[in-house]
Parts: structure tokens; sequence; C-alpha cells
């Protein structure tokens, strides 16, 4: 069995493992969800969640990189499987998928994931005892924040309907459904 993370003992290194271990679930997460739905046309919900598995890469990677640049290639000490009971936590649920999803629909799925990743970092704080790991957490928080309000600014310029701009019965369903 894996041992269970201990928030109150992680150091710098482990944050880190943990954050980018988050950002590559996240990725994956909306790989698939993109995948099961498809994309019928430019600025769709398929189209969408490429854009965010990409965004979710892109932090990975910046995260990869501050490990590295502190750490070198220090093996990691945070695994997966000791994070199982914290899975999907910036990830969508893989039920929020709809076939013919909106623009509008997927903005709404990805900001309930910025919100879920917000929650994460700030509830983890109140176990944390390193100092730079709570300065790390705050600024994963800040990130969150920014994104939600990103997300917020889509929102407000798409369309007002949570319905696809599509009608189902002259589609056929996509194939991941």
């Amino acid at each position: 069995m894996a041992k269970k993370l201990d928030f109150s003992s992680l150091n710098l290194q482990d944050a880190l493992d943990l954050a980018i271990l988050v950002e590559e679930e996240a990725q994956e997460r909306y790989v698939e969800l993109a995948n099961q739905i498809g994309s019928s046309s430019k600025g769709d919900a398929g189209e969408f969640f490429v854009h965010m598995a990409e965004n979710e890469a892109k932090h990975g990677r910046e995260l990869i990189l501050k490990r590295k640049k502190l750490f070198g290639s220090a093996p990691t000490t945070v695994t997966a499987e000791m994070i199982d009971q914290m899975r999907d936590v910036e990830a969508p649920d893989y039920d929020q998928a709809r076939s013919f999803m909106s623009e509008r629909h997927a903005l709404e799925v990805a900001l309930s994931c910025e919100t879920k990743a917000f929650n994460f970092f700030d509830k983890a704080l109140n176990e944390i005892k390193n100092e730079e790991v709570i300065k790390l957490f705050i600024e994963l928080k800040e990130e969150e924040v920014n994104h939600q309000t990103l997300i917020k600014n889509l929102i407000n310029t798409a369309s007002d309907t949570m319905n696809p701009e599509v009608d189902p019965d002259d589609v056929d369903e996509p194939s991941g459904l």
C-alpha cells in the first residue's frame, strides 16, 4: 500500500511534485474530454478542451523547470499513488462531457475545475508547516484566481445559452460518447 501524503511534513520539493501531478492529471483529463466529444467547428467545446489541456501542460512545464532549477534531478518522493485520495484536484469530472456541448458549458466546466484547484490549495494551507511550501501554495492559489478571472471574462463574451449551437438530430453522435 502506498504511503499517505502528509501535508504537515511537505517540503518544497514534495510540494512541487504534488503540483506537477495535479497539472498532469488535469491535462490528461482535458485531452480525454476533447477526444470524447470531438470538435466540429472553430471555438467549440472540443477545441476549448484542447486549449485547456495545452494550458495545463504549459503550467506543468513551468513547475517542472522550477523544480529542476531548485532540486536538479533528485528523485520524486510524491507519487500519483500517494495522492489517489485527492484525485481530480483540478481535473474535470468524466461525466461533465456531453454530446454537442456549447462553448459556454465548456467554460463553466473549466471554471469549476479552477475553483476546485483553488479550494484544494486553500484547504491544504491549513495543514502545511513549511514556510516555502506555504509561499508556493499561496502562489498556486493566486494563479487559480487569475485563471478563474480569465474564464469568467470568456463566459461574459460567450453565448448566453448552455445549449449547443447545433441541432443534435442533424449530427452523428461523437464517437467517444
